[in-house]
Parts: structure tokens; sequence; C-alpha cells
């Protein structure tokens, strides 16, 4: 069993945003298939973990489209043409929450809804803050939170925080600083 050989591949509907597609599919016990998925856009992605000199987790309140609706989350944004992970992490902190970085790691890189979607977004913790604001690109600026790293089941369990690729990179990253890695 192995990757299905696509037949066909075209796109049916396209926005500024995002483009559909729909593959003709011929998997290797001879079934066909339709499948349709977003592709990605082939520009890297970051989210950041940013944790300041209180051990606060730096949060964000910002509004969801898909929702309609303000969500508690973490700093993220697209990678800007010629700069690294760490410079992108580095800029979306300033400019979503005022805070620059002096140590960014990278921890992982994440799927998205793969069965659907072509698109990851790579997790990096940011620490050793220090303040420098950037303008954004935001139509009004995020609420900056702060929560007490000591707190993070707290957070993780309550209402208001539930998007799951930071969830999932909260887990990573608190693995990560107690030494549980891969």
């Amino acid at each position: 069993m192995g990757v299905p050989e696509i037949k066909e591949v075209r796109t049916i509907a396209r926005s500024r945003f995002f483009r559909i597609e729909e593959m003709d599919l011929r998997f290797s016990n001879g079934v066909e298939r339709t499948y349709e998925r977003l592709p990605g856009s082939g520009r890297a992605a970051v989210m950041v973990v940013a944790i300041n000199e209180a051990d606060e987790l730096v949060l964000i309140r910002e509004y969801a489209a898909g929702f309609h609706e303000m969500q508690l989350t973490l700093v993220k944004g697209a990678v800007d043409d010629g700069e690294s992970l760490e410079e992108a992490a580095n800029r979306e902190l300033k400019e979503e929450v005022g805070f620059g970085a002096r140590r960014i790691e990278f921890i992982k890189k994440l799927n998205l809804a793969p069965g659907h979607m072509g698109f990851t977004i790579n997790l990096l913790l940011a620490r050793d803050l220090y303040p420098e604001r950037l303008p954004g690109d935001e139509p009004e600026p995020p609420e900056v939170v702060t929560w007490p790293l000591a707190e993070l089941d707290a957070l993780i369990a309550g209402d208001e925080f539930r998007e799951a690729r930071a969830i999932a990179g909260l887990f990573l990253v608190r693995a990560h600083l107690n030494g549980v890695t891969d």
C-alpha cells in the first residue's frame, strides 16, 4: 500500500488566499476516487510560544474569521521572502505583542488537517524577551494577554483557549522545557 497515483489535478475555485483543487486518484487496489484539497501556498508560517521573564506565556486575543469571534491563541504569521523562521517569529512577536526575543528555538513542524489541506506551521519557542514594537498588518492590534506558565493546564482546560495547533504547540514546548524530546 502506498501513495495513490494522481491521474489529474484541476483547480475548481480560487480566492485571494486559497485555491481548491480536485484530484483524480487511483489507489493500489485499483479503486479510483476524486478528492478535494486546499494545496499549500509554498509560503512557510510560524507559531510562537513566547515566555517572558516572569515565566508567563505571552498570548494574544484576536479575531478568528472562521468562527466570527475573538479567540485567545499564540502569535503566528507568514514568513516573508528572505526571512528565516527565527527572523519571522521575532518580527511577528514585535508586530503582535510589542516584544522581540534574544533566544528563539525551532521546536517542530506541524501539519494542519492533512487529509484536506497542504498547510504546515513551524513551532518556535521565544525567550529572553525585550520591548520592541513594529507596525503590524492586522486591521486592529490584538490584545496581549499573559498567563503563568505554572498554570498551563488551566489554560488548556479552559473554554477560551481551544485552537488545536496552539494547544499542540504548548504541549510540545512543555515537553521540550522538561527535557522530553524526540
